[in-house]
């Protein structure tokens, strides 16, 4: 209660400039984490605010939302042609309503408010850019000011950068400490793969913005600006802070990263898991609530997910559940060359859901063909179906090649579904190896990227099932693990306030 105390005495006021926040809009675990990161550290007693794009999904009637700021007007820098964009903001307040934080909207016709999408256009650098301008000119004329700005990813990137130059004299601004949150290194240019920029065209960080509408934008790296003028930088997990500094993981980026990192300006804090909507004994997704207090009672939400895929019903089948994207970094390509021996010689059953890569779907498609009584696919985002996946299977698959936080694993072991996870990023700061002779451990880690690993993962776990005793113990230990929000909070509540001290120092 001391540190909670400190806490609340010296409140922070906290501003995210991101693309995308739940419940307005998702188009990934980034709206996640925007919704209930914010909402963390309302709770301790800081006043949090959140400003992103207002696109076409975003209805203004229904949100009731207010203007706040009409005809703002945002530099582009460029040299012919419109000087300013025209903006509006719109606020959020969270009367009466779930959504607990401030939230404001930055329309502009041409760019945000006739996109459907929030991501995928030709001219999303040119997005990115007038949200961070436009979010600082904001700042610059509101009364209210905050003490410390937090930028996401590649899209935001920019925005230190754009205030350590555009902004450096401004009396207010200047003053205003800014934290890049990295959640996936890889992406770093808007519309373009960084891998595939001519060595002599890659971004190196130290040349002038381009302007708005000047295609030179497209190659400039809102990861890396990020890194480079951000006062602190944080990744999701402890983990994969250390892991980017290498060359393995680091994208390019490593040199700068262990500079960072040796500055103490690099820090990794977990994500962690919303138990209000991931709570077995209260969710209402799924058709028979249950807790670690009465384990027994979710043999019955195995059975509904037996018949909603249309397998064999048994407590004994052992299945194995894949929720993920379907796409190359979450290492389901790993199952290709074993998945069949094993389906042929274990009595598993397999359920997928996930959309992504056309050739990995095809593949587990096939699989269902030849399989048809063990093996069970949705390929339709549905985001209910996890739910009632995690309060039935007896294991989710996550053998990702890197996963910088991972939020999977830990709704699984809130449902008692146990992890077999590669060890890498957050699934090793979060899964702990089963030992079965100390009876101890969350689930089963393998170390290589390769499928006889990942083989051998699915092989210890079921062999562990067989003994149910055990297998009960490890449900309940994976259970009772805390992920709550509340601890990451208060971890970057000690990264903001330290950022604040390094922002008075000279760079």
């Amino acid at each position: 209660m001391k540190l909670f105390s400190k806490i609340r005495s010296k409140p922070l006021k906290i501003i995210f400039v991101t693309t995308e926040a739940e419940p307005f809009v998702a188009a990934g675990g980034l709206g996640v984490v925007m919704h209930a990161l914010p909402k963390a550290l309302q709770e301790l007693g800081h006043d949090v605010r959140i400003i992103i794009p207002r696109y076409l999904q975003i209805d203004s009637a229904k949100w009731n939302l207010q203007v706040e700021y009409e005809g703002l007007q945002v530099p582009t820098e460029n040299r012919k042609g419109v000087k300013n964009l025209i903006c509006n903001v719109k606020r959020y307040d969270p009367v009466g309503s779930a959504v607990s934080v401030t939230a404001y909207f930055l329309e502009n016709m041409e760019y945000y408010e006739q996109r459907a999408n929030v991501y995928g256009y030709a001219d999303d650098a040119a997005r990115w850019v007038l949200l961070c301008r436009g979010a600082l000119e904001f700042l610059r004329l509101s009364e209210w000011s905050p003490d410390v700005i937090v930028c996401t990813d590649r899209h935001t990137g920019l925005l230190p950068n754009i205030l350590k130059t555009f902004y450096s004299d401004d009396s207010k601004l200047s003053q205003i400490t800014v934290i890049h949150s990295i959640h996936n290194l890889g992406h770093q240019l808007s519309g373009l793969d960084y891998r595939f920029v001519a060595k002599e065209e890659l971004d190196d960080g130290h040349s002038l913005l381009p302007a708005l509408e000047d295609p030179a934008l497209l190659k400039i790296n809102g990861m890396k600006r990020g890194i480079m003028y951000a006062d602190a930088i944080n990744t999701v997990s402890q983990n994969y802070a250390k892991e980017i500094t290498t060359s393995q993981y680091g994208e390019g980026l490593d040199d700068l990263l262990r500079r960072k990192l040796e500055q103490r300006r690099l820090v990794g804090i977990l994500n962690g898991l919303d138990y209000t909507i991931w709570d077995p004994e209260k969710d209402q997704l799924i058709k028979y609530p249950f807790s670690a207090k009465n384990l027994p009672a979710r043999a019955r939400n195995k059975a509904e997910l037996q018949k909603y895929f249309k397998l064999p019903f048994g407590q004994d089948f052992f299945v194995a559940a894949i929720v993920a994207r379907m796409i190359a970094q979450k290492g389901v390509d790993l199952l290709e060359s074993i998945i069949f021996t094993v389906l042929q010689d274990l009595p598993m059953q397999l359920v997928v859901v996930g959309v992504g890569e056309s050739r990995i779907m095809e593949f587990l498609l096939n699989l269902k063909k030849v399989f048809p009584r063990q093996v069970g696919t949705s390929f339709v985002h549905d985001p209910r179906l996890p739910h009632s996946i995690f309060a039935g299977a007896d294991v989710a698959l996550i053998p990702s090649r890197f996963e910088p936080s991972g939020l999977t694993q830990m709704e699984a072991m809130s449902y008692g579904c146990i992890p077999i996870v590669r060890k890498t990023g957050g699934l090793a700061d979060t899964v702990e190896d089963y030992d079965p002779e100390k009876n101890q451990g969350t689930g089963f880690i393998f170390e290589n990227v390769d499928s006889l690993s990942l083989m051998i993962a699915v092989v210890r776990a079921y062999q562990s099932f067989r003994h149910k005793g055990h297998w009960q113990n490890l449900q309940l230990r994976a259970m009772q693990k805390d992920f709550s929000w509340k601890n990451s909070a208060r971890q970057y509540v000690k990264l903001f306030k330290r950022a604040i001290k390094l922002h008075r120092l000279p760079r």
